[in-house]
């Protein structure tokens, strides 16, 4: 994938710049022509129609370079899951072209103050208004909301939880732009906004009641996919900045890499790295095969993948010292980023709840 190297090539130079400013919108239009925002996605639809696996792969390799990027790949891929799945006919022709060639850039409003990890709990509501309905409430971190041409937004009604698309640039969306979090910096975040925007019935993805135990487990299905693979190139990356570093930093008159504590560093981060990573093959396979435990696969992929992320790249800086440290440091931003990761798309606690109430009622054999 030619496009895709171009990116990474551009990233490689560029992520730090990124991560102060924001990713830039010409790069945003560059991975939608390099079809990054559909990879997986039926070519009936303008999409690729590549494999888990293959998908796996390309988040692994965005996530080696700019967490970002790799999430551009993952917001606008768990809105299109999300669609192509609980849509109609009519609504996949209609809107997935557009996401998947990056006509239009997608968001996904689902948290709230209230709401995190307990998404059950949003308080945005949904009225019926004529044919129409009409939502009001408060949407906080959306990544991509900066620029976000349409939302995938989680509210109640009084038929129960539902979602819809709405376009940010309906009356009533305002939108917040965040700067300065701890991670993520490039994913032009935003708090948005929703003051009483109407918004057709032909917008409602899925039926009343589905929004949440369908939709958007759908999307965080495969937002925790794309995230486990983007985590092992964090990792990955990591590593090698470390042994890059080990390999010519002298300390004294011996070598780093010579110290036990730092080659036993390299050796741990080395086997939680591999072991995460044949745990994303694992839920790619599964996936692939359409398994019924292709969903656990998947919430153990990105919980241990994103726990070595933040391992490794706590150790690359400890390694790496003040170069670790710095404003341009690769590590350094991935320490930042790879917390991040041990929240959003289900918590670090949360899954191992999951995986043990799996395990426990037998499902893991």
């Amino acid at each position: 994938m030619i496009g895709v190297d171009s990116l990474i090539a551009s990233a490689e130079t560029d992520a730090a710049a990124w991560d102060e400013s924001g990713l830039p919108v010409e790069v945003i239009e560059a991975a939608a022509k390099a079809g990054v925002l559909g990879l997986d996605r039926s070519t009936d639809y303008g999409g690729l129609g590549l494999t888990a696996v293959e998908l796996g792969s390309v988040a692994e390799r965005l996530g080696a370079v700019c967490t970002s990027l790799r999430s551009l790949l993952t917001i606008q891929g768990l809105v299109n899951a999300s669609v192509d799945r609980w849509g109609t006919p009519e609504q996949r022709a209609q809107w997935l072209p557009a996401l998947t060639t990056g006509e239009r850039l997608a968001g996904f409003a689902a948290t709230e103050t209230g709401a995190g990890s307990d998404l059950a709990s949003v308080s945005t509501t949904f009225e019926p208004h004529g044919s129409d309905h009409r939502i009001s409430g408060r949407k906080l971190w959306v990544t991509f909301g900066e620029v976000a041409d349409v939302l995938l937004v989680l509210g109640r009604s009084p038929a129960g939880l539902m979602t819809a698309l709405v376009e940010t640039n309906s009356p009533g969306v305002s939108v917040d732009p965040i700067h300065g979090q701890l991670g993520m910096r490039g994913a032009r975040l935003a708090h948005i906004g929703l003051d009483e925007v109407v918004v057709p019935a032909d917008h409602l993805i899925a039926p009343p009641g589905f929004g949440l135990s369908h939709v958007v487990s759908t999307a965080l299905d495969h937002g925790r996919y794309t995230i486990a693979w983007g985590c092992v190139g964090m990792s990955r990356a990591c590593l090698g900045d470390v042994v890059a570093h080990a390999a010519t930093r002298v300390q004294g008159s011996t070598v780093l890499s010579e110290h036990d504590g730092v080659r036993a560093i390299v050796g741990r981060s080395w086997v939680d790295a591999a072991g995460a990573r044949a745990l994303c093959e694992r839920a790619a396979e599964q996936r692939d095969a359409h398994k019924p435990t292709a969903i656990f696969a998947t919430v153990a992929a990105k919980f241990a993948a994103s726990q070595v992320a933040a391992s490794v790249s706590q150790h690359a800086v400890q390694v790496l010292g003040a170069a670790g440290c710095a404003s341009d440091s690769r590590v350094g931003r991935f320490f930042r980023d790879a917390k991040v990761m041990q929240i959003i798309e289900g918590a670090t606690e949360v899954a191992e709840l999951q995986l043990g109430d799996y395990v426990l009622g037998g499902g893991a054999r």
